[in-house]
């Protein structure tokens, strides 16, 4: 599996998730001022004052006025906060086609920086390949074992025979037991 497919799942689900952290932030909000409103228009009168009865039409008109300000004030406040709430999920929407493109721009970019890398080694190979035996036994005896052992790997077999009988017995016997294990930790079932 390579680098770019593993990185894909993993940068969309947190993108996601941090998606439905806005929505929820904005949800829970829009859910307060309207708690807020509901509480406003409900509040507790003496029972006594509740009676139509005893009140005058005028009171009770002035009354009903109020409330119908106050009900307008709350449904002008829920279409302000819903208004927000809109410009913010819009903004949400434009920063994730945002990180979208520049997932995209990066995993380009790693799909191209892959490509070269591999051609760099295929070229270095290949240089490995037509060097003199002994002089590219004399080069690999002064790389790192793991770094040497990588390139005899990609070398044609009868190249690397060539080298690795060039070199030191102790350094050739390193490098073949490196390679040797490259591959032991994969599970086999």
């Amino acid at each position: 599996m390579s680098r770019r497919s593993s990185l894909r799942p993993a940068a969309s689900g947190l993108l996601m998730l941090l998606a439905l952290v806005f929505l929820a932030a904005g949800m829970s909000r829009l859910g307060l001022g309207v708690v807020v409103g509901f509480a406003a228009d409900t509040e507790i009168q003496d029972p006594a004052a509740q009676e139509t009865s005893d009140r005058d039409p005028a009171d009770l008109f002035a009354s009903l006025r109020a409330r119908e300000a106050r009900l307008e004030q709350a449904e002008a406040e829920f279409d302000a906060r819903l208004s927000i709430l809109n410009e913010t999920e819009a903004a949400l929407r434009r920063q994730m086609q945002e990180l979208i493109a520049a997932e995209e721009r990066l995993s380009q970019t790693l799909r191209l920086t892959e490509t070269v890398a591999e051609d760099d080694l295929s070229r270095l190979t290949s240089v490995f390949e037509n060097m003199k035996p002994q002089q590219a036994a004399n080069l690999f005896a002064t790389m790192d074992i793991e770094f040497a052992a990588g390139f005899i790997a990609r070398l044609r077999p009868e190249t690397a025979a060539e080298i690795m009988a060039g070199l030191d017995p102790v350094l050739g016997y390193a490098i073949s037991a490196v390679l040797a294990g490259r591959h032991a930790s994969i599970p086999r079932d």
